[in-house]
Order: C-alpha cells, then structure tokens, then sequence
C-alpha cells in the first residue's frame, strides 16, 4: 500500500523529495572522509546525464513545436488581422516580460550573495566549461557589429541543428519553414504538418519521460552542489533568486491588469476572477496546455471574449507566448553568471532579451520545457551551463508560478485582440 501511495504522488513531490535527499545526502558526504569524491565520482554522473537529456531534446522540441505554432496560423490572408495583433501583442508582452526580469536580477543582484570563496570553488569545478565560455566571449568581442544579424542565418540547418550555441539559427529556420507551409496549397502542406503534429507529440512524450528521472536527476545534482560548494551564502543567494523571480512575476500580472484597463476599460479584478480557475489549474499542472480546455471556457463564458477570438489565440498563446517562462530564464541567466562571478555587458544582456523572446515561442507548454529553453539562453549567452544545477533547487515550485502567469497573459491577450476586432462583449 505504501508502494502505491509512492506510485500515484505527484511529479512536484518527487522533485521536492529528490531535493531534500540531495541536500541531505550532500550534506553527510561532505562531513565524512572521501564522500566528497563517492559523490563526484558515482552520484554527480547521473545529474550531468539528466542535464544532458535536456540538451538532447532542445534541437527537435524547437523544430516540431515552433513549425507546428507558425503553421496552425492556417489561411494567413483570411486570418491576418487577427493573427498579426496576436503574435505583435504576444511578442510585446514578452519583451517587456524578459527585460522586468533584466532590471529586477540587475537591481537586486542576488547572485553577488555568494562569498567570493564559494565562487572560487564553483569556478575550479567547472574550469573547463568557464575557459570554453571565456573564449567564445572573446571571438564576440572581436566581431562586427552586424555579426549577431549575419549569424541569425544558418548555411547549413543540419550544422547549426548540431550545435546547441546555434539555437537561433535552428528558431530561425523553423519559424520561415512554418511560414513556408502556410503560403503552400493545403494539399500539398496537410501531410508535413501532419509529420510535425506527430513528431511534436512524440517530443512531449519524450519530455514526459525525462521529467519522470528529474527527482534522480535534481537528487544528483543537489548532493554534488552541495559537497563541492557548502556553504550556507549560496541557499541565501537561491532565496535571492526565488524572490526576484515571483516579484518579476508578480509585476507582470500587474502589468496585464493594466493593458486590459487601458485598452477594455474591464477592472483587475474582473480579469482575476474570470481566469482564477485556470491559474489555479495552471499552478498545480505547471502545464499551459493541460490547462487550456479551462482558459478557454472561462476567457469565452466569463471574460467576454467571442469564441472565434478565443479559439485561434489561446491556442496559439498556448504554444508561443511564455512571459512568465522568459522572465524566468533571463533572470536566472543572469543569476548564474554573476554567481560565477561574469560581468554581462549590454550587448549579451540584449541578446538574452532576444533569445529568451524567441526561445518563449518554441517553448513547449508542459513542465520542464522551460528548463530546456533556458540551455538555450544560456549558451548563446556564453554563460556556463553547468550552472543549471544551482537553480534546479527551487525550480519546480517557480515553474508553478510562472505557469500562472503564462496563462494570465494568454486571457489578457485574447481580451486586447477581441477588444481591436470588436468582438468583446460590453455586458460582462
């Protein structure tokens, strides 16, 4: 019977217990006489081979997501006006999502929480991965200022597919495939879409499976972090960061409260209680997708939104708008390097908005993509990514929050949209 309880508890608890054991464990090798080095040698490997998964995963959940958002725009001359306020509406948001984030982590500056010792050992157990970055960031410096346009476009997809430091490239080419499908006649384009819906389910089984090994994996990585850094500044630095995150989050729902008040002239609190199941929801799946079948009937039956609105941009909010995600990466992006002790200038820091912006739209709505997309962000931002395992302590609890507010914005959207079209109900 005890069993079978452990068999039905919930993903996040798994995760939360994975965590504690991490700590725990970590902990207890870090007192005894060579635990140091059993955790190094035989716990750590499986964290780094988690990490890995979610590397192996990013290239193709980008390629099937993205080409299958682009291409569910259908008619685009039929659906033009609405699908051009969608996606410019969604993009705003988004950009205004990444850089709150950018002046809260730069403000706030919970990284520097971290004593100078602890960020000498972090440095010396990942030497490897700071040179590497370190010379990238060097070969950056050297270019031309248009460098950053000219490496948007790939040469070859298959190269740049290959390379996770490549992910724009990869962005780019799926998002002019996607178009591509649409402009073809609907016979010719019905079998690749098909192709793309069904790789795109594969690829979120595929994430499924791996997020069944994240409380193993999360219990690797907490013991290593802790025997190779323990000391109790960096747990300080993680509240830190916890708190930046949930007021960036916070800020953003304010956000939205405004632009639907400016723009509908509906109250907060109409917003708040119209879509609070589905945050609700939201919070407790850390899955946009599993829980937009509720989005839709509340923005449609209590938000006032007309359902041919609402069911073209909800579902593609579901797929491309992520602001609570790409608020998230770009405050844990910068985190990160300043726990390592990197000094981002403004040109990287731009270059997070943009990523973090592009990589939100082949974000898969289901938990864990987001973590996937911020390897994105952090290798075209030359930060190392083994810095994932400081973070992965409390990113499930996080993940919770910034679902609410990816669904958030998708009702405050579909509310702006149906405002433009005339197709919001004055009477609710």
């Amino acid at each position: 019977m005890e069993f079978m309880g452990m068999k039905k508890m919930g993903l996040h608890w798994k995760i939360l217990l994975g965590m504690t054991f991490g700590v725990l464990v970590g902990l207890l090798m870090a007192n005894l006489e060579g635990g140091k080095e059993l955790v190094q040698n035989w716990i750590k490997p499986f964290g780094s081979i988690f990490i890995n998964s979610l590397k192996l995963i990013a290239v193709p959940l980008i390629l099937a997501s993205l080409i299958k958002g682009v291409s569910d725009l259908k008619d685009i001359s039929k659906l033009s006006k609405m699908g051009g306020r969608t996606i410019g509406i969604y993009i705003t948001t988004t950009i205004i999502s990444v850089s709150v984030g950018l002046i809260l982590v730069n403000l706030i500056k919970p990284g520097t929480a971290i004593s100078e010792t602890t960020r000498l050992e972090m440095v010396e157990n990942y030497s490897g991965d700071t040179n590497k970055y370190k010379e990238s960031a060097k070969k950056q410096l050297e270019s031309g200022p248009l460098q950053a346009l000219e490496d948007l476009v790939p040469d070859n997809i298959f190269g740049a597919a290959s390379d996770n430091r490549n992910m724009l490239q990869v962005i780019f080419f799926a998002i002019f495939f996607g178009l591509g499908l649409i402009l073809i006649p609907k016979k010719k384009s019905k079998p690749v879409k098909k192709f793309f819906d069904g790789l795109n389910e594969v690829i979120l089984k595929m994430i499924d499976v791996i997020m069944l090994c994240a409380p193993f994996g999360v219990f690797a990585l907490l013991a290593a972090l802790v025997v190779e850094s323990p000391s109790l500044d960096l747990f300080e630095a993680l509240g830190w960061y916890s708190f930046t995150v949930v007021l960036g989050l916070t800020l953003m729902i304010v956000v939205y409260s405004a632009m639907v008040f400016g723009f509908t002239r509906k109250r907060p609190d109409f917003l708040m209680k119209g879509i609070s199941p589905a945050q609700l929801l939201a919070f407790s799946t850390s899955s946009s997708a599993a829980t937009l079948p509720v989005t839709m009937e509340r923005v449609t039956d209590h938000l006032g939104v007309h359902e041919e609105v609402s069911s073209f941009v909800l579902p593609i909010g579901a797929t491309i708008n992520m602001d609570g995600t790409s608020l998230y990466q770009a405050v844990a992006a910068v985190f990160i390097a300043q726990a390592f002790g990197m000094n981002l200038d403004f040109g990287v820091q731009l270059g997070i908005i943009i990523t973090a912006t592009l990589a939100s739209i082949g974000s898969a709505a289901v938990p864990g993509a987001g973590m996937v997309m911020l390897v994105i962000v952090l290798g075209q931002a030359g930060i190392p990514e083994a810095g994932l395992a400081l973070i992965f302590a409390v990113d499930r609890p996080l993940d919770m929050c910034r679902t609410v507010v990816n669904v958030t914005g998708d009702a405050a959207v579909s509310m702006l949209v149906a405002k433009s079209m005339g197709k919001l109900e004055s009477n609710t």
